[in-house]
């Protein structure tokens, strides 16, 4: 499903992020430390190979809501932005840790001059973020950042669950219709 808005296109799959040729960047649903762990950087770690690990020590620890941008390594995308999004119930306050992570993200792939960037659900698995309240964040961000993105032509947003794709549609859709 993609809907162009303000002449960028936004595109909700269901996937695994970390195997999205398509896109000049995906982002990291990152620890602080920027560490392989479960999920989304278990993933990408794993695919990127122990080279991604080192250029991450270098740039470690971050807080809730920061993004730095590393070499993509062995996956098949130019760059991986790692955003550290917030820990529901512990982040306070977490709608601005969790639009802070989204439009931080946007804000070094246009640095970068990406054209494309790739989204997971940051903080809907582990870090129990309400995926039904996350959406909502999201796409106001997103919304709001969209004006300001001059190389960026593509959004795509990669769900792992049938519940995200579901919730990232329906919002989609909404938005679309006006």
């Amino acid at each position: 499903m993609i809907y162009t808005l303000q002449n960028i296109d936004l595109e909700v799959v269901k996937g695994d992020i970390s195997d999205q040729p398509d896109l000049d960047a995906v982002v990291n649903a990152a620890n602080a430390q920027l560490a392989p762990g479960g999920g989304v950087a278990g993933a990408i770690h794993k695919k990127a190979g122990p080279d991604l690990f080192q250029e991450c020590t270098e740039l470690a620890p971050i807080k809730p809501g920061e993004a730095v941008i590393t070499k993509a390594y062995k996956l098949p995308n130019r760059n991986v932005v790692h955003c550290l999004g917030p820990v529901y119930g512990k982040d306070i306050p977490e709608e601005e840790y969790l639009a802070s992570c989204y439009k931080n993200s946007l804000l070094l792939a246009e640095r970068h001059k990406l054209s494309s960037l790739g989204f997971p659900a940051i903080s809907t698995g582990i870090f129990g973020y309400p995926p039904e309240l996350a959406v909502e964040v999201v796409f106001k961000t997103v919304l709001a950042e969209l004006p300001k993105l001059e190389h960026l032509k593509k959004i795509k947003f990669v769900l792992f669950s049938d519940e995200d794709l579901r919730l990232y549609q329906d919002k989609l859709k909404k938005i679309s219709l006006g």
